[in-house]
């Protein structure tokens, strides 16, 4: 028999998740503090609980998907509501810390209570759908238990490892992948209309160049890993013509006035890369002080 599943936050996301295993056929309990935002899942189909004790008590497996960590335990750290969970999962799909993700599975097992941490790699839209990705770490058996569950928000669910905090880490580098491509489009803008070049054109040439760019990211990484910092026959590109294109985007930003926050901290992490001899090696070198701040 499938579990009984409640959800706790109905947000877009919650919305979604909720969405996700009632199609998929679960019973679904949701809760939201303002219980108007339950209201389309009741139409849905979905129970909707009185109050988060009542939604506790009417599932196996409890997602929570609210704001923050401080919130979850506000939630569910008060003695009826703890010892209601006794035996139960937690899926905690809010974002957080790796360090809050191993303290929540510190408390979930002083208290008898299964415990999986998760990280939602999408927007609500793909909730779901085989797009769907979703980090999860924790206990192996626990996840392997969860694992039809967790396939219905998303077809490509990925257990991480056993350490509860996997899942929040990975999340955070690859939002900090994702926040470097974001802002460098931000300041593409900038660019461009201080040089008065239609978005269009950017865009179009955006897209032709997209595959270098993941193609530099990729080699990146694989690099890092081996430590292979030493230019050699493989190096797509030294940290020398990298600086001196550099240059000219600063002159050039220095000259129209465009806003140098993002390229001042790019200017620190070259300059302390030359300053420690690294100006001919591989690009990767700068990974070796990204580590610490200075």
């Amino acid at each position: 028999m499938q579990p009984a599943i409640s959800v706790l936050g109905m947000g877009r996301m919650g919305s979604a998740l909720a969405r996700a295993l009632l199609a998929a056929g679960y019973r679904t309990t949701v809760w939201n503090r303002t219980a108007e935002k339950a209201a389309p899942l009741a139409a849905a189909g979905a129970e909707v609980a009185a109050s988060v004790g009542d939604a506790v008590a009417a599932s196996a497996i409890v997602i929570v998907n609210v704001s923050d960590y401080a919130a979850t335990e506000g939630l569910l750290r008060n003695g009826a509501v703890a010892t209601a969970l006794h035996g139960k999962l937690i899926v905690e799909l809010t974002s957080g810390t790796p360090d809050g993700a191993r303290e929540v599975q510190g408390w979930a097992a002083r208290h008898g209570i299964r415990h999986l941490d998760g990280a939602i790699l999408a927007t609500p839209d793909f909730i779901g759908t085989e797009a769907g990705t979703l980090l999860v770490s924790g206990p192996a058996d626990v996840f392997e238990a969860a694992r039809d569950v967790l396939r219905a928000l998303g077809g490509n669910v990925q257990y991480v490892g056993t350490d509860p905090g996997l899942a929040n880490a990975l999340d955070s580098a690859l939002l900090a992948l994702m926040w470097g491509a974001l802002f460098g489009a931000l300041q593409s803008i900038a660019v461009c209309r201080a040089e008065a070049i239609d978005l269009e054109t950017l865009d179009k040439q955006w897209s032709a160049t997209a595959p270098v760019v993941e193609g530099l990211v990729a080699d990146l990484i694989r690099r890092s890993a081996a430590g292979r910092y030493t230019a050699d026959a493989e190096t797509l590109s030294s940290i020398s013509p990298h600086f001196g294109a550099f240059r000219h985007l600063v002159d050039l930003m220095e000259a129209r006035g465009i806003d140098r926050t993002i390229t001042d901290g790019y200017e620190a992490i070259f300059r302390r890369a030359i300053a420690a001899g690294h100006l001919h090696d591989d690009f990767a070198s700068l990974s070796q002080f990204m580590g610490r701040s200075a």
